[in-house]
């Protein structure tokens, strides 16, 4: 690929995060620009600042329609456009499932999937005369669906779905929707999830975090790896790819 994305802005939400800021350097290595939007002041900004030079980072709350406006509003102000957006924003919440909480469960619905529709409604309303695209971050737990996950596994199969129908809906406006399965990622996420099946054992959760990745590849997925995935899917070069949801676990997931 030789910028793919030359001038073209790309939103990135939870982009303060791990797989958020290698999507942002994956979008940047094919010239494109980027916004980072994610909860929490200053951490937005932060990222924005040690990603590198021309990144803007904005405090957002993607669960509040409100907020979005704000944002894209700003955005489109300083860059002078939009054409993608990448829904990353993400939480969980680990327990059995007889124990989910209602708050819990509101949470991780609020976030990863409401926060997804709304955000895809912002940046629809801005995207130009020659469409754009949205690369939605789900997982390989909507496919697959882990212990301990329920509600966050309910919420990312939601996102699968949501996919293919902003992709059948939209595809008259010049908007092409997909979405990735990461699996198996070197983000802090990851490592929640082995604190919590070590009970809090340090040492335990560092080990057993040091297996949790994919055996076909013999390693943790880098976040920029997934980012470059993200990057292609968000191209022109990618316009025949349209409602899919494509895995990147390095062949955990068969199907």
């Amino acid at each position: 690929m030789q910028n793919i994305l030359q001038g073209r802005v790309v939103v990135v939400t939870g982009g303060a995060g791990g797989i958020g800021r290698g999507i942002a350097e994956a979008v940047l290595e094919e010239g494109g620009r980027v916004a980072l939007l994610d909860l929490g002041k200053d951490r937005a900004a932060e990222a924005a600042a040690a990603i590198g030079k021309g990144v803007l980072g904005i405090e957002t709350d993607v669960t509040d329609a409100a907020s979005l406006e704000h944002a894209f509003e700003k955005i489109v102000a300083e860059c002078g456009g939009l054409w993608g957006l990448v829904n990353n924003a993400g939480v969980v919440r680990m327990g059995p499932a007889e124990k989910i909480t209602d708050a819990g469960l509101d949470l991780e619905f609020a976030v990863n999937v409401r926060g997804v529709l709304l955000a895809s409604q912002a940046a629809a309303r801005r995207f130009g005369t020659a469409g754009g695209a949205i690369v939605n971050v789900a997982s390989n737990a909507g496919k697959v669906g882990y212990r301990n996950m329920a509600g966050y596994n309910a919420t990312k199969a939601a996102v699968i779905n949501l996919t293919r129908s902003l992709a059948l809906e939209w595809a008259e406006k010049g908007i092409n929707v997909n979405a990735v399965c990461p699996g198996g990622v070197a983000t802090d996420m990851l490592k929640t999830v082995a604190d919590f099946i070590t009970g809090g054992d340090a040492k335990a959760s560092d080990e057993l975090y040091g297996v949790m990745f994919p055996q076909q590849l013999g390693r943790h997925v880098q976040p920029v790896e997934v980012g470059r995935i993200i990057a292609f899917l968000l191209s022109d070069a990618a316009k025949i790819i349209r409602g899919q949801s494509i895995n990147i676990d390095g062949g955990d997931t068969p199907y």
